[in-house]
């Protein structure tokens, strides 16, 4: 659109629903868990049927501490929870049970690097709920699948302090790579677990717009492109002397633009009060204690312990971006000598072998073994073409270590350009086949070299070792 929007105030803040991946559902005892077949993970009281009661998941309430704590917030500690009410296909109940005067979690903070500069995103609150039921549109026809309904989720709620679309996406990523880290939540959002809401205004003044709330934006880029459109479309009604009016507007990313779903003509009345069918939760200290204390180190301090041990920063992103690497990296971190070495064989070798085996790191050898191998590497035991060579007989040929080593070590013991030179001294005629352009002269050439060494010379290192000797011939 192309708007100068220099005298403009953009003003926004984000409204995040993530689903929490506790084993069951927040007030029912049926599994929590994605992707079965509609309408089989619910029982009664994920319907609201009549006579039914709430049980309160304490896993729920833990995951939402870790949340709060996490994202540096004042904790409720003596909270209760709500009804909502309103009437939607897909609340059977006619209520929605969630948090509103005592969020678990309130005034905490994100800060995340923009332009080289750090910015504070400030979070109003974190509160607990349940998700609905999720609709399906099929033509003329609208399918309730109740799985979803009851899964716990937590909202979390920025202050209407962000300036730019630069900052709301630094925010989301990093909020997302917390709650990763956290356990809390798998926050895929092309499942619907991480979902998101652009509440955007602007004025040429202090004094807050006329808001527009974009709903369940549905990637992190998507909700940048829907901030700034709406920042430019708003401009450009205003310099128009065009009325702006609250609404609510969807993302359509087959033009990278909003359109109105409804417009706020009056503000909702929830007629929220306390639910009457679950008590009170005191928070004590003790608790809180028990919770922080399986807290795992957290992306940032991680980056920074790593860049004190010298990794390299592309490592280190390599390293953060991959849970599977990580978690294999930090089981094993206090017992190895040299981490910018084993790090670069978790992200390169073992990484290769996960993507091409489709196992996790964890799954292709005993960390013991690795350590083991990490650590010969960092006293120069091995040299790093030998311990790929250890790796690929432990996890390709399922040698165990010892084996592997003697066979690695048997390989070693030839002088594979001695064995290759003496084998071209004697086979002046198979040379003369190779440079007339006969291949099979190669094949004949490398077979000698292999059944002088047994068979158990690398057979790549034999073909290099080759071409480079028959090159200078």
């Amino acid at each position: 659109m192309g708007v100068n929007n220099m005298t403009y105030i953009p003003t926004i803040g984000i409204e995040v629903h993530v689903e929490l991946n506790t084993q069951n559902k927040a007030f029912s005892p049926t599994i929590n868990k994605y992707g079965d077949a509609a309408n089989t993970l619910v029982n009664e009281i994920d319907l609201g049927l009549p006579g039914t009661l709430p049980t309160l998941n304490k896993e729920m309430i833990d995951f939402g501490i870790k949340a709060a704590m996490a994202l540096n917030c004042k904790i409720n500690q003596k909270m209760y929870f709500e009804r909502k009410n309103y009437f939607y296909p897909d609340n059977s109940k006619n209520f929605q049970i969630t948090q509103g005067k005592t969020p678990i979690g309130y005034d905490g903070y994100i800060t995340v690097e923009v332009d080289n500069q750090l910015v504070k995103v400030e979070i109003e609150r974190i509160h607990l709920e349940e998700d609905t039921a999720k609709s399906i549109h099929e033509q003329d026809k609208t399918y309730l699948d109740f799985n979803r309904a009851g899964v716990p989720l937590i909202e979390i709620v920025t202050k209407p302090m962000i300036t730019n679309s630069e900052i709301a996406i630094k925010y989301l990523e990093k909020l997302k790579e917390i709650l990763l880290y956290l356990g809390v939540s798998d926050v895929k959002m092309e499942e619907g677990s991480m979902r998101c809401d652009a509440n955007i205004s602007v004025s040429k003044n202090d004094k807050l717009g006329i808001k527009t709330e974009v709903k369940n934006i549905g990637s992190i880029k998507n909700v940048g492109l829907a901030i700034d459109y709406e920042i430019e479309r708003q401009i450009n009604l205003l310099n128009n002397n065009e009325v702006l009016v609250e609404e609510t507007r969807r993302f359509n990313d087959s033009n990278n633009q909003t359109i109105r779903m409804r417009i706020k003509e009056t503000g909702n009345d929830y007629r929220y009060f306390p639910e009457p069918d679950i008590p009170y939760v005191n928070i004590s200290d003790e608790w809180l204690s028990e919770i922080k204390a399986t807290l795992p180190m957290l992306p940032d301090d991680i980056r920074l312990e790593l860049a004190n041990k010298q990794v390299n920063n592309n490592n280190i992103e390599a390293l953060i971006g991959d849970i599977d690497a990580l978690y294999f990296y930090l089981a094993i971190k206090n017992r190895i000598i040299n981490p910018v070495s084993a790090i670069n064989l978790i992200i390169t070798d073992l990484k290769a072998y996960s993507n091409n085996l489709n196992k996790k790191i964890i799954n292709l050898l005993q960390l013991e073994d690795f350590i083991e191998i990490a650590n010969d590497l960092a006293n120069k035991v091995y040299s790093k073409q030998m311990v790929k060579r250890l790796l690929e007989e432990i996890i390709i040929n399922k040698l165990d270590i010892t084996d592997a080593k003697a066979m690695v070590n048997q390989k070693e013991s030839f002088n594979i350009e001695e064995i290759v030179v003496n084998i071209l001294n004697n086979n002046f005629e198979a040379i003369n086949d190779y440079k007339a352009g006969k291949d099979r002269a190669l094949k004949y050439l490398m077979g000698q070299v292999m059944k002088e060494t047994k068979g158990v010379a690398d057979a790549v290192e034999v073909q290099k070792v080759m071409l480079d000797k028959l090159s200078k011939l």
